[in-house]
């Protein structure tokens, strides 16, 4: 025997819920009836500000991008305020399972900002973590509203503008602009490109999503020039990170090649024969082996990964035991959220000589913001990621939905974003989160909501 049990609502809070709706309605009201006559008040004007974030991300300082990302914000706030006298927009869900966990995290960012010994600068970084979070849901609305394709367009024509200087730097030769390579290594003198991002990490983080990206809308779009255009930035984006020599993009790239190839192979599974996976997976592996030991540059550099022979190596590993010590101090909450509370923390920790602006890794710097909590918290919006991007691929698959292609950019985006975020935290980079979200948004624009 089930036995529901209902505790009746106090009249007095009933009373309050309404007279505060009534109160909300009243002040959103003038911005309703400014909707139905103002531009400014539109999707397409929301959509045009998120084509043009992601069509300047490498070229505008972070500065710069921040108060696009701002505008992005409050545009979107007042569009959502106005929703209620939309019809056809209201209809369309905005809140999904992955905005649970979203929404938790933000909290706990913003208690341990509060808490925060340098509450101060944690406020910038929690300004930054919001404007971040309020873009993924501008892009997730823009995405349900059809413009799919066109902001994932909008990323790749940029992406192939960045590719072409790179690709001009690793053929003229580029100078160096930081000590990015040990000088007592064999890769010593290696040309390293970074385009017109300024670090090749950075540049490697950037170009991450263009594989997967790439490779799905050539073969998802039907017009023969983007198909061209789209596998050309697939290839070039692929080569133009082996030439960064970045080694945690190379792992990067590495697993999500594993990744698309895969879940290609999953979604044509019923039309191939069963020795199709071992066969590409096999094949794929042997390509990425092959290549790592015929380049001997490429060889060198993924060789330098093991070990702490290499002084960024060790470097890495002093400022991590550095960052260990700091979470051991704080575990619960945190510093708070953002590289300025980092920068006035971390030199109470450092060891001697191991200055650092972050602490090259994701998994430890959202620790050591946000601490043990955070890093739970944000553990359970990954599952809620993938678990949600897996539904909807089974679902798109079994009803041979092509769209369901781009959930496999997107889950193989944010696979080698997360391998490249292991060991480096451009990932927090502008020009990386912003894409980071991209892909969330991707998986999210698919959910529907089971039937009330």
């Amino acid at each position: 025997m089930n036995l529901k049990l209902k505790l009746p609502i106090p009249e007095f809070l009933q009373s309050w819920w309404h007279r505060s709706q009534t109160t909300f309605f009243e002040l959103i009201s003038p911005l309703q009836d400014w909707r139905l006559g103002s531009r400014l008040l539109s999707t397409k004007f929301l959509g045009g500000l998120l084509v043009l974030l992601l069509a300047t991300l490498p070229f505008l300082e972070n500065s710069q991008t921040g108060v696009m990302g701002g505008a992005v914000a409050i545009a979107w706030l007042m569009l959502w305020l106005s929703d209620r006298r939309d019809g056809q927009e209201q209809a369309t869900p905005i809140w999904t399972p992955i905005h649970t966990p979203l929404l938790t995290y933000w909290a706990i960012a913003l208690v341990a900002t509060l808490l925060s010994p340098v509450r101060v600068a944690a406020l910038d970084g929690m300004v930054k973590l919001t404007i971040y979070m309020l873009a993924f849901v501008s892009l997730s609305r823009l995405m349900r509203l059809g413009w799919r394709s066109l902001l994932v367009g909008t990323y790749l024509v940029t992406a192939l503008v960045v590719i072409a200087y790179a690709v001009q730097q690793w053929y003229l030769g580029a100078p160096e602009l930081a000590t990015w390579t040990d000088v007592t290594s064999e890769t010593a003198g290696t040309t390293r490109v970074y385009s017109f991002l300024g670090n090749p990490n950075l540049l490697a983080g950037y170009l991450m999503p263009a594989l997967p990206m790439g490779a799905i809308a050539a073969i998802y779009w039907r017009s023969w020039s983007m198909k061209v255009l789209s596998a050309i930035v697939a290839v070039l984006g692929a080569f133009c990170i082996t030439q960064t020599q970045s080694r945690g993009g190379l792992m990067g790239l590495a697993a999500e090649s594993f990744v698309i190839v895969l879940l290609l192979v999953y979604w044509w599974g019923k039309r191939l024969p069963t020795w199709t996976l071992p066969t590409v997976f096999g094949s794929t592996a042997g390509a990425i082996a092959l290549g790592t030991i015929l380049v001997p540059t490429l060889r060198k550099r993924v060789g330098s990964i093991f070990g702490t022979e290499d002084s960024s190596n060790a470097f890495r590993v002093n400022v991590w035991a550095a960052v260990l010590n700091m979470v051991k101090a704080k575990p619960i909450l945190g510093i708070g959220p953002g590289n300025k509370a980092f920068n006035q923390i971390y030199p109470q920790y450092q060891r001697s000589g191991y200055s650092a602006l972050g602490a090259y890794s994701v998994p430890l710097e959202l620790t050591v913001e946000t601490g043990i909590i955070g890093l739970i918290c944000y553990g359970w919006l990954i599952f809620t990621i993938f678990s949600q991007g897996w539904i909807a691929l089974n679902r798109l698959r079994s009803d041979r939905e092509a769209t369901g292609l781009w959930i496999i950019a997107a889950i193989a985006t944010l696979v080698g974003m997360m391998i490249h975020g292991l060991v480096d935290t451009v990932w927090y980079r502008p020009q990386v989160q912003l894409l980071w979200w991209l892909a969330i948004a991707l998986i999210s624009s698919f959910y529907i909501a089971p039937p009330e």
